[in-house]
């Protein structure tokens, strides 16, 4: 028994001298030059604008947990599609209640217009001193969105 531990053991020593070697062997070689452009906060693409500390919309959570949600739940037709022939009917049954229950959580966010990806303009905080980070107060045409 100690001997299979012992190997696991060795293989996870060999995965973080792996690593750990790449990474020094790459920092001796590579050349160090820095400019502004490079030590640039890369965002998607975006140009970052103001502070760090502001709140992030809504719709990046409830677009990443109806991802995650849905994701995970198309994991399951994977194993089922391998054992389909020798379930027979009933498994059958349950799978399509089971996407039936898929599509109508589906139809409701797509209902509810959670996939809609609209860009509002972004409010820059501004940081008063005693008071600590405020947000400019939304205008008639932000409130509707």
């Amino acid at each position: 028994m100690l001997t299979e531990f012992g190997r696991i053991l060795l293989f996870i020593l060999v995965g973080v001298v792996f690593v750990a070697g790449g990474m020094i062997f790459a920092w001796l070689l590579r050349p160090s030059r820095p400019y502004p452009s490079k030590n640039a906060t890369y965002e998607c693409g975006e140009t970052p604008v103001g502070d760090t500390r502001i709140r992030f919309n809504i719709r990046f959570y409830v677009i990443a947990l109806v991802f995650v949600i849905f994701d995970v739940e198309v994991v399951f037709l994977f194993p089922w599609a391998l054992v389909y022939g020798a379930l027979g009917w009933f498994a059958f049954v349950e799978m399509v209640i089971f996407l039936g229950i898929l599509i109508a959580g589906y139809a409701y966010v797509w209902r509810n217009g959670d996939l809609d990806w609209d860009r509002p303009a972004p409010r820059i905080p501004r940081y008063e001193r005693g008071f600590g980070v405020r947000e400019t107060p939304l205008t008639e045409e932000e409130l509707v969105v």
